[in-house]
């Protein structure tokens, strides 16, 4: 049964009271600011003019706030993409300001360089140790020295603050990341995803008495110590949309393709000679309100089954490898699917309003369409706390689906993302003697403690494996990613309602077919080499084998499906020289020192073994940032520096409520 529809609102609507109640506090200081040089402007202004503008004491006018526009330039080599991000911050007050801006990237991105831009003064930035380069930004911020700083919150979350904003003036940051793609090989297709706006978060926990260590609406609290660095303020209804982004790709895809498209975005194709295209947005200027996602798909015949990315970098060779399992009858011949237990868990909290809890719904009727007589299956949906169709998993019967189907449209998505305790619900069934356990989890993962959910993962997992549906136009991409290699399974993302029966029937299909297990990555006698992720998740026919590597020699990946044995291997004489992929290395070697803390490694071993490697290949991490400071003294003594939180779009689909 759902819930009753009487129930009190919960902790979610109550986070984004607080948000616009943050909101209101910054609206306070601005109108306060005023009297130092903030000239309001009629209201008709935001009809004309783009950007964020709040509301004045004085009748029909508004005041201009800082906001930031962006130019994003992606250079994609075969499955190696190179992302160039100017954030120019502009400050339209009579104020000396300081933006701060919180803002997503991808959640494998290895950010390794900052230029900041000052008038025709162009300074580049340099890794230190995150505490130093605080100290080093506070520092030049108080001397009244234009400075900016380059901060990890989250895998996929960072900061951008910008210090000494000139009045009417503006900053140029410029970041660089490397990010290794997607092949699907279930798809036949190659994937690059670009986030632009942070979806907001669901803050469990009691807040923490001392004040707040970042400028966003949430408090911070003990299950979430940072919360406020990574809940920026959301653009208030009627204010209209900010931070527009340009964006262009150069897709060099290292094979013929028939097909290149964008599903959420309109983009303009330019083919050029050597197999290489300039794609641009169609409409030249989009707001930062949704992910970015560009598709190509290789001509017949020329999808890669193996290939190899090098890069030589102070004597060491690191390599990247894409090894394909066999599609065909080499590994599935013969094989039987097994009896299954799917336990069906659907997101029904508030953030899931509007167009997600609808492709939700719809993925988990797909899903249920596929069970065949022998299953078992289970539907649990969780907001505030879980709820379970049935106590226990029940064999597929026309009555349990008929139960089931009428459950699942019924739900309604409303209070907040309590996630742990679905997860010990769905991760909490007994193992069953010869039936394959596995656990379908359908949300935006709009939740803060991610690091707390994947300690859960690891601890209760046994048998099972997880797979995440990352649903919405801002999925929270770290958390999928992260759940689904604790859970050793995989994750798609639904962006849109007309995508769930093609990308759940892709899904399904997988999960149907035999597994690939026991993967492990071999060098030759005498060869020491460093792969990570050290233990490879277990695959399904069709999907690749993508791991990093620093090694020379010929790699040898072997594996076993139903009892028959398999294995590749990957000579790297027949690399392609590719830049970057040290850092794609680094970024691999960084994540694998992560999981290890939901493991329950020494706190102060991860940190020592992020810092070596950060600090060697110039990372942000969670222990280090790039600063970059102008000698010249900008801001007279006198003058006083105010902070802005830059706010953000909400992003397309969400509801508010």
């Amino acid at each position: 049964m759902t819930k009753p529809e009487g129930l009190a609102r919960g902790r979610l609507f109550t986070c984004f009271l607080f948000c616009l109640v943050a909101l209101l506090t910054v609206l306070a200081m601005v109108r306060d600011a005023a009297a130092q040089g903030a000239a309001a402007v009629p209201a008709e202004t935001m009809l004309t003019q783009g950007g964020l503008y709040l509301p004045a004491d004085r009748p029909g006018y508004v005041i201009p706030s800082t906001t930031v526009d962006s130019d994003i330039a992606l250079d994609i080599g075969g499955l190696v993409a190179r992302a160039r991000i100017t954030q120019r911050f502009v400050n339209p007050t009579g104020r000396w300001v300081e933006g701060v801006y919180v803002f997503p990237l991808p959640e494998n991105a290895a950010v390794d360089r900052l230029r900041m831009t000052v008038g025709e003064r162009v300074v580049e930035g340099v890794i230190e140790e995150k505490a130093q380069a605080q100290r080093t930004y506070a520092a030049a911020a108080a001397a009244g020295q234009v400075a900016s700083l380059v901060s990890q919150q989250r895998p996929n979350i960072f900061t951008t603050a910008v210090a000494n904003i000139a009045p009417n003036g503006s900053v140029a940051v410029t970041i660089e990341y490397q990010q290794s793609l997607a092949f699907d090989g279930a798809a036949g297709t190659v994937s690059l995803r670009f986030p632009m706006v942070v979806l907001p978060r669901y803050i469990p926990g009691t807040a923490q008495s001392t004040a707040p260590t970042g400028t966003g609406w949430a408090l911070d609290t003990d299950k979430v110590p940072d919360a406020s660095r990574i809940t920026p303020p959301v653009a208030a209804p009627g204010t209209g949309p900010v931070n527009p982004v340009r964006l262009s790709v150069t897709l060099d895809p290292g094979f013929p393709v028939a097909s290149i498209e964008s599903p959420y975005h309109g983009i303009e194709i330019d083919e050029q000679s050597g197999g290489r295209f300039a794609i641009t947005l169609a409409e030249g200027e989009v707001w930062a309100d949704r992910d970015f996602e560009l598709v190509w798909r290789p001509a017949p015949g020329a999808a890669p089954t193996l290939g190899v990315f090098s890069e030589t970098l102070a004597d060491a060779d690191y390599h990247l490898l894409l090894i394909m399992p066999p599609a065909g009858s080499e590994a599935s011949e013969g094989a039987v699917r097994p009896p299954r237990e799917l336990v069906l868990v659907v997101d029904t909290s508030g953030s899931m309003a509007g167009d997600s809890i609808v492709q939700a719904k719809q993925a988990v009727l797909d899903a249920l369409g596929r069970l065949l007589p022998g299953d078992s299956f289970n539907v649990i949906q969780f907001n505030d706390r879980p709820h379970a169709l049935f106590a226990a998993a029940r064999p597929v019967s026309d009555q349990t689906l008929y139960k089931a189907r009428n459950y699942v449209r019924g739900l309604v998505a409303n209070n907040g993302t309590e996630m742990r305790a679905a997860l010990t619900l769905a991760l909490g069934g007994a193992e069953t003697g010869g039936r394959l356990r596995q656990v379908v989890f359908i949300t935006d993962g709009s939740v803060g403690n991610e690091a707390e959910l994947f300690g859960v993962i690891e601890a209760r997992l046994g048998d099972s494996r997880l797979f995440l549906v990352g649903i919405g136009s801002v999925p929270n991409s770290h958390f999928m990613r992260g759940a689904a290699e604790a859970g050793r399974g995989s994750f798609v993302h639904i962006g849109a309602t007309q995508e769930v029966g093609e990308k759940m029937a892709r899904l399904f299909a997988r999960l149907e077919r035999p597994a690939l297990t026991g993967i492990t990555v071999d060098w030759p006698d005498g060869v020491v080499g460093e792969t990570y992720p050290r233990s490879l998740p277990d695959l399904y026919v069709g999907e690749p084998v993508l791991v990093a590597a620093g090694s020379q020699g010929a790699a040898r990946i072997a594996g076993a499906t139903g009892g028959i044995a398999w294995e590749r291997e990957a000579p790297l004489t027949i690399a392609r020289d590719a830049g970057g992929v040290a850092a794609l290395w680094a970024r691999s070697k960084i994540a694998e020192l992560e999981r290890e803390r939901y493991r329950g490694a020494d706190p102060q071993a991860i940190r020592d073994g992020i810092l070596e490697v950060a600090l060697a290949h110039r990372l942000v991490s969670d222990y280090t940032s790039l600063v970059a400071v102008d000698s010249v003294v900008a801001r007279p003594p006198a003058a006083p520096l105010d902070t802005e939180a830059v706010a953000g779009n909400m992003p397309a689909g969400v509801t508010m409520s």
